[in-house]
């Protein structure tokens, strides 16, 4: 067999891999209509089983220390699940957790804190039970999510409020807001919606660019308001807004003065973060579906260092129209999940972008 040239890429654009966000399983209890998975009780074939769990965990670790998040699907659904996560956290990982909150019992929340999840995200996509229980599909989601949180807090596990925003709920973000500081939380992170799995019947329900841009500069304006951690995702445009701001109000942006906002960029799929599939499929977020590698078939960390799609990704000339021409793209870039959707081409310009290249 011919050896392969190395890709161009390889050496100059390794990733910094600091986020991993793993669909343990796509079993699910509720039946969300914005659900990039459209995960429901299944059962889901493929689905790794306990050993490979840890092999893929010590995988992981050889890569780095990142941040590993047990998502779904509904996390809570897996017998196993506290096993997988002690083991983590004794291989040095930071274990978190995103539950939806409505499976959470006091015992289960003794055994997150035994196992060191360090913290929980719980979405609240209304700050109502009848806005959150639409989004939900379940009657008493809201409810639950509610009851979660409290018994989470109880056993001294820190938790952050993830809202996804649509045109359903775009007026009621400053009071799901107020929620999550009357509720406690550390953080609240605000989505926007990226039209895939189920969540593709809601495009009519996606905001505007205009309204992207609007809301993005009221979450700029929240920042010295609130005691949390605000942090936008899925919405890259906010770190362009994030300089032109500071830039304007004759301030300069550093880990000291904006902390993690000051050394991030807005899409990290393929280049700080990346998504496992319940089947081992490696991808670069949970929104872009397209398959980077199988960890049962390659190791995690030749997958992260050699796939074309990931290099693709953390080569910033490789991408398109204006985003390509966009002086801000090395802190933006532009949601790839978004440009895939609407072109077929994940390199492709960002459809909900207003903002014309300077």
């Amino acid at each position: 067999m011919t050896k392969q040239p190395p890709h161009p890429h390889a050496k100059t654009n390794e990733g910094n891999l600091r986020l991993v966000a793993w669909e343990i399983t796509r079993n699910c209890n509720l039946s969300c209509i914005h659900c990039r998975a459209s995960a429901d009780m299944g059962p889901h074939a493929g689905e790794l089983e306990t050993h490979a769990c840890f092999n893929l965990l010590d995988e992981i670790a050889e890569v780095g220390s990142p941040i590993v998040i047990l998502t779904g699907g509904e996390p809570l659904l897996r017998q196993d699940i506290f096993k997988i996560a002690c083991y983590g956290t004794n291989k040095g990982l930071r274990m978190v957790m995103a539950p939806n909150g409505t499976l959470i019992t006091e015992s289960y929340a003794k055994q997150m804190a035994d196992a060191g999840i360090q913290r929980i995200s719980i979405s609240l996509d209304g700050a109502s039970k009848e806005m959150h229980d639409t989004f939900r599909g379940v009657q008493g989601a809201f409810e639950g999510a509610i009851n979660g949180i409290k018994l989470a807090k109880d056993a001294g596990i820190e938790f952050q409020i993830n809202t996804t925003i649509t045109q359903l709920n775009l007026h009621q973000i400053p009071a799901i807001q107020e929620l999550a500081v009357t509720l406690g939380a550390v953080a609240h992170h605000i989505f926007l919606l990226v039209p895939t799995g189920r969540g593709k019947y809601m495009i009519d329900q996606e905001i505007t660019a205009t309204e992207y841009e609007q809301t993005l500069n009221w979450f700029y304006d929240q920042k010295e308001k609130l005691p949390l951690q605000l942090k936008a995702t899925c919405a890259p445009h906010y770190y362009r807004i994030l300089r032109q701001r500071t830039k304007k109000e004759g301030k300069s942006v550093s880990f000291k003065t904006h902390g993690l906002d000051a050394v991030t960029r807005g899409c990290l799929g393929g280049t700080g973060f990346c998504f496992i599939s319940h089947q081992g499929i490696v991808q670069p977020c949970g929104f872009l579906n397209l398959n980077c590698g199988d960890i049962r078939q390659a190791s995690f960390s030749s997958i992260w260092n050699t796939s074309d799609i990931f290099l693709s990704l953390r080569d910033f000339s490789q991408l398109k129209g204006k985003c390509g021409k966009c002086e801000f793209k090395a802190v933006c870039g532009g949601c790839r999940a978004r440009a895939y959707e609407a072109t077929g081409d994940f390199l492709s310009e960002e459809p909900l972008c207003s903002y014309i290249p300077g």
